[in-house]
Parts: structure tokens; C-alpha cells; sequence
């Protein structure tokens, strides 16, 4: 193996031009990969990260039936008291789950005393909301990052649209379960910044206060937010959650809860998606480059090399002996090129984090790209340039191998 290596290499070196043609064809081919797998997949981690980490949360749970009705946001379909607890009792104790959070969401009227609008209402608590969803206090455009008792965060568009400004007093008018209504004042302490674009009108409040703006005597929480400490592990720690919590039924056997991943609740997943399969199809452009440029190259050199072939073969070479050298010809050449297009494309990845490059998604400014390439991506990448390598190089080396001495010495 060693001696065909060698005279590989030295087969390969002989037609210097070419090679270097071909190998550089190989590496610009792994270099656009590279790049487009860090630079993509970077801007859709930072996609799942704003929109996880500052709304959603990885993981909701919810009663049965509830986010098919989530715009209307029932009442009605909060689960018992008596479940909540076996729910909180379930993730304290899932060693994956870093921190969850309970909320009450209901939509209510939204006044200034001159002007009324709609709004959406979170009711949390502060402390456990943030360590669920850590960027929510970023979104703060203006006043403070704590929520009290009393006091309400108001979606930026809002606030805006009727001239509201930090420490207006404001009053929530809600319809309660049984369907009477109720209303409470509160103080503007916070003006958010939406997550998703200029359209949204989630607002924010302490759970205590959703309770009594309800009239509420027990807690009735419409989700549970949940965050994991591991994001790879979201879809083992999801399946693990709906097993442990299938035990809970109702009286007619069905099923008390629901989770649901980010990635079932947001749109933006689609998005996600589609950065996916346009990384597939880049690999299948890598894949169709690679298999052309070798094949190329291996069927020039059989041409090339007619009587040089019919020498060998006919001072006993073994046909297999001529196939192997032609494949580790191919094997080497999808070797340089792999292993080039990977130093090119890791010091490309370096530079385009040293230049710190910037861009807005949704109301989120000057967010910063960071683009990284695990080493999954580049061991995978350098194993299909150099199977495709390989591959390409199959037939013409069949073809050297099956030729007959006689006639390949009499080639002109």
C-alpha cells in the first residue's frame, strides 16, 4: 500500500498543472461549503436564539386543546391547580431542565383614560421568567429591567400609537371566566422592543396581578415555559416530558397536557427549515463538482497512460494492482483538496468574525454575526469530497484494468 501511495503521488506530480487545476477546483468547492454551512447556520442559531430565549421559551406545556384555541386566549382551558403541581413536581425533577416558568395569558382592553385599544397579557413572575427566557430584559427599549407588583411593560408600538410614556398610569379591563368584567390600574415601567417585528402587542405584568385583573382565587396558568440546559438535546428532552406527563388524565382517559417544542409554536422554524435544505443542496453541488472534476482528470490520465498501462500489465502487474493505483490517485487528489478547502474556509470563518459583521433581525439591532464550523461539518464534508473522490476515480481505473497488455502496447 505504501509503494502504490508513493507512486500515486509521484503520477499525480508529473502532470503538475492539472492537478493543481483540479485540486484548487476541489478546495474553492469545500471553501463555499464551509462558509455557507458557519455563516448560515450561525445566523439560524441566532434566529432560535431571539426568538427562544426573549418570548418563547424551548418548550411550552399547555392543556389539551389549548393551542389550537391560543388567539382567543381561553380561560377556560387552564389546566387544575391540582395538575400544575404534578407538572411542577415532573420538571423539577428532569435533570435537563434549567428553569421554567408559569404564565397567565389573556387578552383585555387597554386604556389611558382619553383612548382604548386591545392588548395581550403576560402574567409572570419576573425572577423565573427571566431565567426561562434571559433576553427579555434586553427588550426593554426604555425604563426599568425589574417588574413589579402594580407596574405593566407595554409593547412599543402601543405606547407610540397612544403617546404613552415610563410612569403614565394606565387601566386593564379584562373579562374574567365566568364572564364578568374587571379592571385594574397600573404604571408603565417598561416600554418593549417586539421580538418579532413592529406588530406585536404582547404585554407584560406580575402573576399576582393577572390574578386579581381575573379574579382568580387559585393560580390557573395558561402555559408552562420551560428551557433546557442543553439545546441539542431538545427533541429527547420534549419526548421525555410528554411520556412523564402522559400519566395525567382526565376522568375520561384523556390527556391532561400538551408540549410542544419552540419549533411547533413559532413560524419562524419554516425558516430554519429552509436554511437546512439549502445547506443539502450546496453538499450536492460540492458532491456533482468533485465527481466531475476527478472522473475528468482519471479518464485523461488512462488516455495518457495507454502504454504505460500495457508495460505493467504485461511484466505481471495484477489487474487489481492497476485499479488500486488509479483509486489512490483519486484518493490522494480528494485528500489535497479536502484538506485545503478546510484551512482556506476555517481562516475565511476567522476573518468574517474578526470583522465583526452586523445585521438587524426584526427589532433586534446590530446583532453580530459569529460564525462557527463544528468539527462534525468538517470531518463529514472532508469524508464526501473524498468518497466522491474515490467513486469518480472507479471507472476509469476499471478501465485501465481490463485492458489487454498486447493492444495497449501497440498504442499510438
Amino acid at each position: 500500500m505504501g509503494n502504490l501511495f508513493k507512486i500515486a503521488l509521484r503520477n499525480l506530480f508529473r502532470y503538475k498543472r492539472r492537478t493543481l487545476l483540479t485540486a484548487s477546483l476541489i478546495t474553492i468547492g469545500v471553501v463555499f461549503v464551509l462558509v455557507f454551512i458557519s455563516v448560515s447556520g450561525s445566523f439560524k442559531n441566532m434566529i432560535i436564539g431571539q426568538i427562544t430565549d426573549s418570548m418563547l421559551g424551548h418548550v411550552q406545556v399547555h392543556r389539551r386543546g389549548y393551542v389550537a384555541s391560543i388567539d382567543n386566549l381561553p380561560l377556560n382551558l387552564n389546566p387544575p391547580p391540582q395538575a400544575m403541581r404534578k407538572l411542577e413536581s415532573v420538571l423539577r425533577d428532569l435533570p435537563e431542565v434549567e428553569a421554567y416558568s408559569p404564565r397567565i395569558k389573556f387578552g383585555g382592553m387597554f386604556s389611558n383614560f382619553t383612548e382604548t385599544t386591545n392588548i395581550r397579557l403576560n402574567g409572570v413572575y419576573p425572577e423565573q421568567e427571566f431565567r426561562t427566557v434571559p433576553l427579555l430584559p434586553t427588550r426593554i427599549k426604555t425604563g426599568n429591567r425589574t417588574l413589579k407588583k402594580g407596574e405593566i411593560w407595554i409593547p412599543e408600538l402601543l405606547a407610540r400609537g397612544m403617546g404613552l410614556k415610563i410612569g403614565d398610569p394606565v387601566v386593564v379591563v379584562a373579562t374574567n371566566k365566568d364572564g364578568s368584567v374587571n379592571g385594574k390600574q397600573f404604571v408603565i415601567s417598561g416600554i418593549l422592543e417586539s421580538a418579532t417585528g413592529p406588530g406585536g402587542r404582547d404585554g407584560y405584568i406580575h402573576l399576582q396581578d393577572a390574578l386579581e385583573t381575573l379574579r382568580m382565587p387559585e393560580i390557573e396558568i395558561s402555559e408552562m415555559a420551560i428551557r433546557i440546559k442543553n439545546f441539542n438535546k431538545l427533541a429527547a428532552v420534549t419526548q421525555e416530558l410528554e411520556e412523564r406527563l402522559a400519566q395525567q388524565v382526565t376522568p375520561k382517559g384523556q390527556p391532561v397536557f400538551e408540549v410542544h417544542s419552540w419549533e411547533q409554536l413559532s413560524p419562524f422554524y419554516n425558516i430554519a427549515r429552509m436554511i437546512e435544505v439549502m445547506t443539502f443542496f450546496i453538499k450536492l453541488m460540492l458532491i456533482a463538482v468533485v465527481l466531475i472534476s476527478i472522473m475528468n482528470v482519471m479518464i485523461m490520465a488512462v488516455y495518457e497512460r495507454i502504454r504505460e498501462i500495457g508495460t505493467i500489465a504485461a511484466i505481471g502487474t495484477l489487474p487489481g494492482k492497476i485499479l488500486s493505483l488509479f483509486v489512490m490517485e483519486g484518493f490522494c487528489l480528494g485528500v489535497i483538496g479536502a484538506a485545503a478547502g478546510n484551512l482556506i474556509g476555517l481562516g475565511i470563518v476567522l476573518i468574517l468574525n474578526f470583522a465583526g459583521l452586523k445585521f438587524d433581525f426584526g427589532m433586534q439591532k446590530d446583532l453580530v454575526l459569529a460564525a462557527t464550523i463544528a468539527p462534525r461539518e468538517l470531518i463529514v464534508t472532508s469524508g464526501i469530497v473524498i468518497l466522491v473522490a474515490v467513486i469518480a476515480s472507479l471507472q476509469p481505473a476499471l478501465k485501465a484494468s481490463r485492458m489487454e497488455p498486447i493492444q495497449a502496447l501497440r498504442h499510438v
